[in-house]
C-alpha cells in the first residue's frame, strides 16, 4: 500500500540559557562578568532521500530536536542542539510551523519544519561602562512545535488516466518495465504505479493513476485519493475503451474530464493525448472511422488520437514517440515560498523561514485599567528574562523605551505604577 499522507508532531529544541558568572582568580583584582551564551536549539529538518518510496514510516510519530546547552563561565558558549532529520521521498510537500510552503523534489534538498529556540545571552553581553557588573542573563527561548501534515505527490512526467478497466495497467506494462497488476475486473490498480519510457537520449516517467469514476473529486471510488499525483505531470494520456462494459465511450471520456475539472487544480488544462485502447478488437477500417469520429468531436482540444493495443503492440511505438515528443525536456522546478509569499531556493544548507511581523506591537487598555501589550517581539523579550530579577526588570524597561513601547503606552494613557500585561506576565512599571 502507498502511504502518501502522514501527520506528525514536530518540536524544535529549546535554546540554552545564558549564565551569570564573574571571573574570580587569584591576583586578578577586577575580574568582571564572564558568563557565556546558551546554545541554539536544533531544528526539525526534512531531508529528501531518493531511497524512500512513501511516508509509511512517519505515521503517528513525534519528532523532537535536541535543546541547546546552557552557557558557562569563562565566556564558554553552550553547544548547539542537534537537528532532528526526517528522511522523506522526492515529491514530499508540507507547510512548516512558520507558514512556509515546502516542496522537495531532488535528493539532498532540505527544509526546516520547526525552528529551534535561540540561546540566551550570558551576563558578559550586558556589561557596559555604566553597568559593569550585570547580575542577570537571558533565558533561552522555546523551539517551534505543532502538528504538520506531509503529502507525497509522485514525480511523473505524464499520467495515464481513464475509467477503471480501460486498459491503463496493461498499457503501462508494455510501454515501460513496470509490472502493475493486470486483471479483467475494475479497480485492479489500488495505488499509483510508476514506469519509465526509455528514449534514445532521455527518460520519461509515466504514472498509472487508479481509475476515476463519477464523483471522484468529491471522494467517490479511488480517484479522489490519487488525483493529486497527477498535478505534477506535464501532460496526460487519456485511455478510452471503445467497447466498454459500462456506458458509452464519449460519455466515459467526458466523465473523467469533468472529474479533472472538479479537482480544481488545473488538471483539465494539461495537454492531453487520447489513446483508444484494445484496438485489436476492431478492423483497421473500423479504427480509422473511430479516429475520424473522435477527431471531429474533440477538434484541436487534444494533441493527437492514437489507437493502441497492449495485446498485439499496435500503436505502441507511435504513442511512445508522441509522449516523449510532447513532454518538455526542461525540468520543472517546484515553487517553494516563505510565509511572505516570496519564492525561496534551495542553495542554503538549511532553509529557515521566519514569520512576518515579529517586531510589531500594539497597546490596548483593558476594562480593569491595566494595559496589555500585543506583539510577538515583545512577548519573546519578556520570555528571555527572569521577572523576579530587579536588574533584569530594569534592563527590560530600558528596552521597552528603546523600542518605542513606552511612548505608545503613554499615548494610551499609561502612568507610572500602572500594571502592564504581556502574555501571561503581569507587572507594574515605574
Amino acid at each position: 500500500m502507498l502511504y502518501d499522507k502522514a501527520k506528525i508532531y514536530v518540536e524544535g529544541g529549546d535554546g540554552g540559557d545564558g549564565v551569570i558568572s564573574f571571573r574570580r582568580e587569584a591576583h586578578v583584582p577586577r575580574g568582571g562578568p564572564d558568563g557565556g551564551d546558551g546554545g541554539h536549539g536544533g531544528g526539525v529538518v526534512l531531508l529528501c532521500d531518493s531511497s524512500r518510496r512513501d511516508l509509511g514510516a512517519l505515521r503517528s510519530k513525534h519528532f523532537r530536536a535536541d535543546g541547546g546547552n546552557h552557557g558557562e563561565g569563562s565566556n564558554k558558549q553552550g553547544a548547539r542542539g542537534e537537528d532532528k532529520v526526517i528522511m522523506v521521498p522526492p515529491g514530499t510537500q508540507a507547510v512548516s510551523i512558520g507558514g512556509a510552503v515546502i516542496d522537495l523534489t531532488e535528493t539532498g534538498q532540505t527544509a526546516v519544519l520547526a525552528k529551534g529556540g535561540r540561546g540566551g545571552h550570558g551576563n558578559k553581553r550586558f556589561s557596559t561602562s555604566v553597568r559593569q557588573a550585570p547580575r542577570f542573563a537571558e533565558q533561552g527561548t522555546s523551539g517551534e512545535s505543532g502538528m504538520v501534515e506531509l503529502r507525497l505527490k509522485l514525480l511523473a512526467d505524464a499520467g495515464l488516466i481513464g475509467l477503471p478497466n480501460a486498459g491503463k495497467s496493461s498499457l503501462l506494462s508494455r510501454l515501460t518495465r513496470a509490472d502493475p497488476k493486470v486483471a479483467d475486473y475494475p479497480f485492479t490498480t489500488l495505488e499509483p504505479v510508476l514506469g519509465t519510457i526509455e528514449a534514445d537520449d532521455r527518460q520519461v516517467v509515466l504514472a498509472d493513476i487508479p481509475g476515476l469514476i463519477e464523483g471522484a473529486a468529491d471522494g467517490a471510488g479511488l480517484g479522489h485519493e490519487f488525483l493529486a499525483h497527477v498535478e505534477r505531470c506535464a501532460m496526460l494520456v487519456h485511455v478510452v475503451e471503445l467497447a466498454p462494459s459500462d456506458g458509452e465511450p464519449l460519455e466515459n471520456y467526458r466523465t473523467v474530464r469533468a472529474e479533472l475539472a472538479a479537482h480544481d487544480t488545473g488538471l483539465d488544462e494539461l495537454p492531453e493525448l487520447l489513446a483508444l485502447s484494445k484496438a485489436d478488437l476492431w478492423t483497421d477500417a473500423d479504427m480509422a472511422d473511430h479516429v475520424a469520429e473522435w477527431d471531429k468531436t474533440l477538434g484541436g482540444s487534444v494533441l493527437g488520437i492514437i489507437p493502441v493495443s497492449s495485446a498485439t503492440g499496435t500503436g505502441l511505438a507511435h504513442l511512445t514517440e508522441a509522449v516523449v515528443r510532447f513532454v518538455p525536456e526542461d525540468v520543472r522546478v517546484p515553487v517553494t515560498t516563505g510565509a511572505d509569499g516570496v519564492e525561496v531556493d534551495f542553495e542554503a544548507e538549511h532553509l529557515t523561514y521566519r514569520p512576518k511581523g515579529e517586531g510589531g506591537y500594539s497597546v490596548e487598555r483593558e476594562s480593569d485599567g491595566a494595559f496589555r501589550i500585543h506583539g510577538n517581539g515583545v512577548k519573546v523579550l519578556f520570555d528571555r528574562f527572569d521577572m523576579e530579577n530587579e536588574e533584569a526588570l530594569g534592563y527590560l524597561e530600558t528596552r521597552l523605551i528603546e523600542m518605542g513601547v513606552m511612548a505608545e503606552l503613554k499615548r494610551a494613557g499609561f502612568e507610572p505604577g500602572n500594571e502592564i500585561r504581556v502574555g501571561e506576565y503581569e507587572l507594574e512599571l515605574h
